[in-house]
C-alpha cells in the first residue's frame, strides 16, 4: 500500500468522503429537525385545506360547517378532538421526505457551489451564484422527494377525515405508498410535483440566498462576528422571505396532493396546478394563497 493511500485512510470519515457525510449529516439534523416542528408544520397543511372552494363541485359540505380558525386554535383543536400525539400524525414519511430532500439539496448546494461557480477572490459567495444555485438544488432535492411528501399530506389530512366520517385511506405509510402505487402507477406518486419544486425552487431562493446576503452584511458592516447571533438574525430574515415566496405554491401543492381521486388516479377537483390557483383566487380570494403562512415561518 502506497504512502497516500495509507494517509487517507487514517483521515476522519467527513474528509474520505466528504459529499457523502454531508448527505447524512444533512438528513440527521433534518429529523431531530422535523421532530420538534412537525406539529406546526400539521397545523399548516389543515389550514391550508380549510374552506377549499372546489369542494363545493362535489358536494361536499365540509366547506360551509367547518369554521375558521387561525394558527392557535387549529393545533388546540386537533389535540381536542385527535389527542394530543395526532399533532405528529404522518411524521413518518415526513422523516423521510427530509432526509432525501435536505440530503439531497444540501449535497447539490454544496456541488454548485464549490465546483460549478465558484467563489471569488474575497471569498465571497456573488448572489446571483446563490439565486441559480439554491433554486436547483431545491427542484432536484424536491423532484426526488415527492412521493415522500406525497404520502405526508395525505396521511396529516386523516384525522379530518375521520371526523368528518369519512372512510380512512391509509392503515399506515407503507400502506399508503403501495395503495398509491397500485392505484396511479409511479405517475401517481409524483401527483403534485409541478407546484412542489416550483415552492423548492423559490423557498431555497429565498432562504438560502438571503440567509448568505444577510450573515455577509452583518459581519462586514456590523459589529457582530460569525457567531449564533448573525446565524439566528440570518435565519429570520431568510425563513420570513422564503415564506413569503413559498406559501402560495404550497397551499397549490397541499391541495393538488391531497384531491380525491378517480380509479385511473386522476384528480377530481383540479386538472392542474393553475386550475387549482384560479380555482382558490376565484372562490376564496388572492389571500387564500397565503393560508398556513405563519406555522410555516415559524417552522423555517
Amino acid at each position: 500500500m502506497s504512502v497516500p493511500e495509507e494517509e487517507e485512510r487514517l483521515l476522519p470519515l467527513t474528509q474520505r468522503w466528504p459529499r457523502a457525510s454531508k448527505f447524512l449529516l444533512s438528513g440527521c439534523a433534518a429529523t431531530v429537525a422535523e421532530l420538534a416542528t412537525f406539529p406546526l408544520d400539521l397545523t399548516k397543511t389543515r389550514l391550508q385545506m380549510q374552506g377549499e372552494a372546489a369542494l363545493a363541485r362535489l358536494g361536499d359540505g365540509a366547506r360551509e360547517s367547518a369554521p375558521y380558525r387561525g394558527m392557535v386554535r387549529t393545533a388546540l383543536g386537533i389535540i381536542e378532538e385527535e389527542g394530543f400525539l395526532k399533532l405528529w400524525q404522518g411524521v413518518t414519511p415526513a422523516i423521510y421526505r427530509h432526509v432525501v430532500y435536505s440530503g439531497g439539496r444540501m449535497v447539490t448546494y454544496e456541488h454548485l457551489r464549490e465546483v460549478v461557480f465558484g467563489k471569488s477572490e474575497d471569498e465571497h459567495y456573488p448572489l446571483w451564484k446563490s439565486v441559480i444555485g439554491g433554486m436547483m438544488a431545491g427542484v432536484i432535492g424536491q423532484f426526488l422527494a415527492n412521493p415522500t411528501d406525497l404520502v405526508k399530506v395525505q396521511m396529516q389530512m386523516e384525522g379530518k377525515r375521520k371526523l368528518e366520517g369519512k372512510p380512512l385511506r391509509f392503515r399506515g405509510v407503507h400502506h399508503a405508498f403501495a395503495k398509491i402505487l397500485a392505484e396511479g402507477g409511479i405517475r401517481g406518486l409524483w401527483a403534485g410535483w409541478v407546484p412542489n419544486i416550483q415552492r423548492a425552487a423559490l423557498v431555497n431562493m429565498g432562504d438560502l440566498t438571503t440567509y448568505d446576503t444577510v450573515k455577509h452584511y452583518l459581519v462586514l458592516n456590523t459589529p457582530l462576528e460569525d457567531n449564533i447571533m448573525t446565524h439566528g438574525l440570518s435565519s429570520l430574515c431568510s425563513g420570513l422571505v422564503a415564506s413569503i415566496l413559498g406559501t402560495p405554491a404550497d397551499v397549490i401543492k397541499s391541495r393538488i396532493m391531497n384531491q380525491p381521486r378517480d380509479k385511473q388516479g386522476r384528480g377530481l377537483l383540479y386538472k392542474s396546478s393553475t386550475d387549482c390557483l384560479i380555482q382558490a383566487v376565484q372562490g376564496e380570494g388572492f389571500m387564500s394563497l397565503y393560508k398556513g403562512f405563519l406555522p410555516s415561518w415559524l417552522r423555517m
